[in-house]
Parts: structure tokens; C-alpha cells; sequence
């Protein structure tokens, strides 16, 4: 049986469907562009984030466009995959994402990184935010 085959089974079921970062509607339910505040206030003042259910993290970059497979390829080893939004300037607006469960550490530590790898490669983090499915209403 393969993954799909799987994955239908799990749908036809009843269960939770797998989160992808193309899941349909998906919301915004926390973001930190503002290296001032720290990732645990943002994640406590944050109503609408569930924090045992899985979120789509994307790191909001901008990078050089030269330097946009190494980035890739430095990120794809942490299960990210990097997502070219549009030219900004000389630099090159790039969002890195993937899927898992938001705490406080584990997002200051990728912002931290995200910070760390824009820098090597002669560019910019902006921030970071998270997507969750929307609440039954």
C-alpha cells in the first residue's frame, strides 16, 4: 500500500488529515517580525494558536538570488523547503517552511538560525509566522 493509498484511508476514516503547508484554510494565528519581543510572548498572546496541534512555521527571508539553491540545500537538511515569493531590491523575498508543533524554544532557536544563515549568505530575516486549519464553527 502506498502513501497516498494511506492517506485516503486516514481521510475516509474520519481521522485528521495530514498538515501540509497547502492545506486549505489555513490562517495566521501568530507572527514575530519584531526582534524585540521574544517568541514565548508572542506565542502566549497568541488566542487563536493550538499548541499541541502541528502548524505550517514560515521564516520570512530575503536572500540573494544567486545564493537561493545553497539556502535550499542548508535547509532541506532540517526539513524545510524554501518557497520563492518575488524580487525585493537586489534580494530575492523567500519563505522557508514546514510543518510542526510550536513552543517557544524551538522558535527562537529557528529564528536564531534563520538569522545566522540570512547573514552568511548577504541577507535578511524578517520575522516568522505560523499557520493553523481554522476552528470549526
Amino acid at each position: 500500500m502506498g502513501l497516498l493509498d494511506r492517506l485516503r484511508d486516514l481521510v475516509k476514516k474520519g481521522e485528521t488529515a495530514v498538515l501540509t503547508p497547502d492545506t486549505p484554510g489555513l490562517k495566521i494565528v501568530a507572527e514575530a517580525f519584531d526582534p524585540v519581543v521574544a517568541d514565548s510572548a508572542v506565542l502566549a498572546g497568541s488566542p487563536s494558536w493550538v499548541s499541541a496541534a502541528p502548524a505550517v512555521l514560515r521564516h520570512h527571508l530575503l536572500l540573494p538570488p544567486g545564493r537561493l539553491a545553497e539556502a535550499a540545500a542548508v535547509l532541506a537538511q532540517d526539513g524545510y523547503e524554501l518557497r520563492e515569493e518575488s524580487p525585493d531590491g537586489g534580494l530575492t523575498r523567500v519563505l522557508a517552511v514546514r510543518v510542526q508543533v510550536l513552543d517557544a524554544l524551538h522558535c527562537a532557536q529557528e529564528r536564531s538560525r534563520m538569522a545566522g544563515l540570512a547573514q552568511r549568505l548577504g541577507g535578511d530575516a524578517l520575522g516568522w509566522d505560523a499557520l493553523q486549519p481554522e476552528a470549526p464553527a
